[in-house]
């Protein structure tokens, strides 16, 4: 009796580990990396480029050739493989690259590194790299620098198009180039915003009619939007782009008409403007 009584309370105990287990092994503990997490993010004209990765410490190693070792992949950091994502399509070396997040894997030699960015960005590590899976591979030559105890990534020489992604460790640093095609981006997002745009809006197409204008960019359509912000609100704002635009168009008799009805408006509207560069410019037009 004593053993039955013995092996169903063995067996109620068993059952209750049985039980409890899938929660204790649900459980997450949370400790300190040795090299932490970190983000960085740029906006190169309308594109976000960010990368997360972690920073792995010198710590009075030798990294380049051994702990990093030469001639093979490498994560480009510590932890999970380093990803780059963009937020419209990229280009890099030349070559495009779709909007989207990858991961960036590089292969250091002593005089130059092959940058990879492959399509599989969920990855510990390079133990699953798969060659097959790059989308692009560049070459680039690494230079001396001064000393960096945390690897890091940073966006340098950042243009109105293009900016370089500038990874910093040891005393070494590497970079690679990133373009956009900002007036691209812009066109098609002036184009969304037109296509819905409100009945009494006439700053958004204005907003896009003066970015073509300086642009230098698309003054045919820029011309109808502008158009298209007069015939809403006419004021000195949209009169003044639409008669540049006309000018642009080598339509210089109607800019003088339009640049006319701009100043009349600035001189006599609620708020008065600044009318002496658009006067100077009829004058030129009339030559």
């Amino acid at each position: 009796m004593s053993k039955i009584i013995n092996w169903g309370i063995s067996g109620a105990i068993l059952a209750f580990f049985i039980v409890m287990m899938p929660r204790i092994s649900l459980a997450q503990l949370e400790l300190p990396r040795l090299s932490p997490a970190a983000v960085v993010t740029q906006r190169i004209g309308l594109t976000d480029v960010t990368i997360t990765y972690s920073r792995p410490g010198v710590k009075g190693r030798q990294i380049w050739g051994k702990l990093v070792p030469y001639n093979k992949v490498w994560r480009t950091g510590a932890n999970e493989a380093t990803t780059i994502s963009f937020s419209t399509d990229a280009e890099i070396g030349g070559k495009r690259v779709p909007a989207g997040t990858y991961a960036l894997f590089t292969i250091p030699t002593p005089t130059s590194w092959t940058i990879i960015l492959n399509k599989e960005a969920n990855q510990w590590g390079a133990f699953s790299y798969k060659p097959a899976e790059d989308l692009l591979r560049i070459q680039v030559t690494p230079k001396a620098a001064p000393h960096e105890e945390r690897m890091r990534f940073s966006f340098e020489n950042l243009t109105d198009n293009s900016a370089d992604v500038v990874l910093r460790w040891e005393k070494l640093s590497v970079a690679f180039p990133v373009k956009v095609d900002v007036q691209k981006e812009a066109l098609s997002n002036s184009r969304k915003a037109m296509a819905h745009l409100k009945a009494d809006d006439w700053q958004t197409p204005f907003s896009a009619a003066n970015y073509c204008l300086n642009a230098g960019i698309n003054f045919d359509e820029a011309l109808e939007w502008a158009e298209k912000s007069t015939s809403i609100d006419k004021n000195f704002l949209n009169m003044s782009v639409k008669a540049k635009l006309l000018a642009k168009l080598n339509r210089k008799s109607d800019a003088i008409v339009a640049a006319r009805e701009a100043i009349r408006l600035g001189k006599t509207g609620k708020r008065k403007r600044d009318t002496s560069e658009l006067e100077k410019l009829v004058v030129q037009w009339q030559k």
